[in-house]
């Protein structure tokens, strides 16, 4: 981590609280936890907007979506934590496509198309053109559903770039439990923790 993680005094009641929320929700303290010491009600915030958003959506395809973005985006430790995710929501099948080729082309038709076009949202959205939206279209998406993909990739962006910018790296716990090939295309940014980060 590059920056302090110790909360600042006015901070350090609700950072405490934040930092509990997620161990519990993890079974151990991730590092990203860190990014967020002296601003814990963002992260707060930050989780109530992801909420929002995910739940507007099926599961699978919110991850497929968060994977797209987070390895275009090289986010290391968003796409390997999302896999889990993906995985343990029947995704199974998703992640041996993607080892066997990132770019998603291996998944079903609608997948592929949604993955090629969340990564190019979330890597140069101002190359988006009205025939990429129109394909979707083709393809049987809704407006509201094609507007859903891209409140997901926006909502990925802003966690990936707070952790990638401050320093923060996969947890070895999170790291263990994804399938090496996939763990290997996953990986494509900052490599993971080698062993768990003492708690803040």
């Amino acid at each position: 981590m590059f920056i302090d993680t110790t909360a600042p005094e006015d901070a350090a009641a609700d950072f405490g609280e934040y930092m509990e929320q997620q161990r519990q929700a993890w079974g151990f303290l991730p590092d990203y936890v860190g990014c967020f010491a002296a601003r814990p009600n963002v992260a707060l915030a930050w989780s109530a907007l992801s909420r929002t958003v995910a739940t507007s959506m099926p599961r699978r395809r919110y991850e497929l979506v968060t994977i797209a973005a987070a390895r275009a985006r090289k986010s290391s430790y968003c796409a390997v934590a999302h896999a889990t995710f993906l995985r343990d929501n029947g995704g199974g099948d998703d992640l041996r496509a993607l080892a066997a080729d990132p770019t998603g082309s291996t998944l079903d038709v609608v997948d592929a198309a949604v993955f090629r076009f969340a990564a190019a949202t979330a890597t140069d959205p101002a190359s988006i053109r009205q025939e990429d939206i129109d394909g979707l279209r083709r393809l049987g998406l809704t407006d509201p559903e094609i507007a859903d993909i891209t409140y997901a990739v926006g909502v990925r962006l802003f966690f990936a770039t707070v952790l990638d910018a401050l320093g923060a790296r996969l947890d070895a716990q999170t790291a263990a439990q994804v399938e090496p090939g996939v763990l290997a295309v996953l990986s494509v940014g900052r490599p993971p923790l080698a062993e768990k980060a003492p708690d803040p």
